[in-house]
C-alpha cells in the first residue's frame, strides 16, 4: 500500500481504533451491567436491540447531515453525543433509559461509521481500496476484540468503566479534528423495491436477513451467555475476544472458497457447520469453559460471514447500474432483523436458561441451510465468469462503501478502471 495512501489516512484509522476500544467495551459492559442489576434477559435483549434500531435511523440521516455541515463536525458532534449518551447509562441504571440511551447510540455509530467510510473511500483508487478497507476491517474489529479486555480495569459494578468508554469516545475525535486533509462529499443512494431485489436473488436476501438475527444476538447477548454460564470477567472478555476476532479471521478463507465454488454450496456448508456446532454446545450444558470458548468462536466465525456470502451472491444477479440501490436495500434488510435478533434470543433465553443462546443461533443457522438448500434445487448457478468478487465486509462498515465505489465506477479517476462488484 503506497506511504502517501498510509499519511493521509492514519489520523482516521487511528480515530475509529480508539472510537472501536469505546464501542466494544461498552457494548458489552451493558450486557454484563445489566445482569448484576437483575434485568431480565428478555429486558436486556430490549435494550440491546436499540442500538439497531437507532443503526437504521442513522444510515439515513447521517448522508444529508455530512452535505449540510461537513465531515469533521458531523463525526465530532456524534461522538459527542455517544459519550454523553453512555455517561447517562451510568447515571440512570434502568432499563428504559437504557434503552432509549442505546438508541442515541445507534444513531450516533452510523453516522461516524458513514463519514470514516466515504473519507476512505475518497482517499483510495481502484487499486488500492480492497486493501484500504480490509485494514479498516483489521482496526475495526481489532479495536473491538482488544477492549474486551478493559473489562478487567475496573469492577463492572461501579460508573468507571462507563467514564472510560466516554473518554475512549471522546479522544476518537482528536485526530480527525487535528487532520489538515479535506473532506469528501457523500450523495445520498437512491432507493431500490425489495420485492424487486427479493425476485432477482432470493436467498441472496434471506441470507442477509439471517445474517443481522445471528450477528445481532453474537454482539448483544454473547456476554448475557458468558456471564450466566459462571464464567468471570476475564472468561467473558476472552469469550467475546475470541467471538468478535474470529470474525476476521474466517473471512479470507470462506471468500475463497465463495468465489471459486457455487455460492449457494459455501452458505449452505457455513450454516451446517455453524448449527453443528452450535447446537452441539447447546445440547450439552456441562461442556468445559476450555471447549467451550473455541467452539463459541468457530460459531461466531461462521455466523459473521454470512453476511458477506449474501450481499456476494445478490451481486451476481445484478447490473453495475443498480448496485447502490441494492446494496443500501441490504443494509436496512440486516439492520431491520439486527434489531429483532436481542428480542427473540433474550426471551428465549429467558424460557430456557443460558443454552438458549447457542440453540437459538444453531435453529436459526440450519432454518438458513435449508431454504439455501431448496433455492438451490429451484434455480442454476451463476455462471463462474459472471460472479462478482467476494465482499469482505460487514454490514455496519457497508454504508458508504458501495455507493463511494459506483461513484468511482461512473468517474473513474487516472488510472483507475469501472468496478464490476459492490466491493473492489
Amino acid at each position: 500500500m503506497p506511504a502517501s495512501l498510509i499519511a493521509s489516512t492514519w489520523p482516521l484509522l487511528l480515530g475509529m481504533g480508539v472510537l472501536m476500544l469505546g464501542a466494544g467495551l461498552q457494548s458489552t459492559l451493558l450486557g454484563v451491567r445489566a445482569q448484576t442489576e437483575g434485568f431480565t434477559t428478555s429486558a436486556i435483549g430490549f435494550v440491546m436491540s436499540c442500538y439497531y434500531a437507532g443503526f437504521l435511523v442513522g444510515t439515513v440521516i447521517a448522508p444529508r447531515l455530512i452535505r449540510g455541515v461537513g465531515h469533521v463536525r458531523v463525526f465530532s458532534a456524534f461522538a459527542a453525543v455517544a459519550a454523553a449518551s453512555t455517561l447517562c447509562q451510568a447515571v440512570f441504571v434502568m432499563p428504559g433509559v437504557w434503552a432509549a440511551m442505546r438508541l442515541v447510540t445507534g444513531v450516533c455509530f452510523a453516522g461516524i461509521y458513514v463519514v470514516a467510510e466515504s473519507w476512505l473511500n475518497d482517499r483510495a483508487t481502484q487499486e488500492t481500496r480492497s486493501r484500504l478497507l480490509a485494514l479498516y476491517m483489521v482496526v475495526l474489529y481489532g479495536g473491538m476484540g482488544a477492549a474486551q479486555f478493559l473489562l478487567l480495569v475496573a469492577d463492572t459494578s461501579s460508573d468507571t468503566p462507563f467514564m472510560l468508554v466516554a473518554a475512549l469516545i471522546c479522544l476518537a475525535i482528536v485526530p480527525l479534528v487535528l487532520s489538515a486533509h479535506s473532506a469528501p462529499v457523500v450523495d445520498t443512494p437512491q432507493s431500490v423495491r425489495f420485492r424487486d431485489l427479493y425476485r432477482r436473488s432470493p436467498l441472496g436476501v434471506f441470507a442477509v436477513i439471517m445474517s443481522g438475527l445471528m450477528a445481532s444476538i453474537v454482539f448483544s447477548l454473547g456476554p448475557v451467555y458468558a456471564q450466566q454460564s459462571g464464567m468471570d470477567a476475564a472468561e467473558i472478555a476472552t469469550f467475546m475476544a475470541g467471538s468478535i476476532l474470529a470474525g476476521v479471521v474466517t473471512q479470507y478463507p470462506i471468500g475463497m472458497l465463495a468465489d471459486r465454488l457455487d455460492r449457494r454450496s459455501v452458505i449452505a456448508g457455513v450454516a451446517l457447520l455453524a448449527a453443528a456446532f452450535a447446537l452441539w454446545v447447546g445440547a450439552w450444558p456441562a461442556m468445559p469453559d476450555l471447549l467451550v470458548l473455541p467452539v463459541a468462536a468457530i460459531v461466531s466465525g461462521l455466523v459473521l460471514s454470512v453476511y458477506s456470502l449474501g450481499v456476494s451472491h445478490v451481486n451476481d444477479r445484478l447490473e453495475t447500474s443498480e448496485m447502490v440501490a441494492a446494496s443500501s436495500a441490504l443494509l436496512l434488510l440486516n439492520g431491520a432483523a439486527a434489531v429483532l435478533g436481542p428480542i427473540l434470543g433474550g426471551v428465549l433465553m429467558d424460557q430456557s436458561g443460558e443454552n438458549a443462546y447457542f440453540l437459538t443461533l444453531g435453529a436459526l443457522a440450519v432454518v438458513l441451510a435449508v431454504f439455501c438448500l431448496w433455492r438451490r434445487s429451484r434455480r442454476a448457478p451463476v455462471p463462474r465468469e459472471q460472479r462478482g468478487p467476494y465482499i469482505k465486509a460487514q454490514p455496519e462498515t457497508t454504508a458508504v462503501t458501495e455507493e463511494s465505489q459506483w461513484r468511482d465506477a461512473a468517474h473513474p479517476r487516472s488510472g483507475t478502471k469501472p468496478s464490476t462488484g459492490l466491493s473492489s
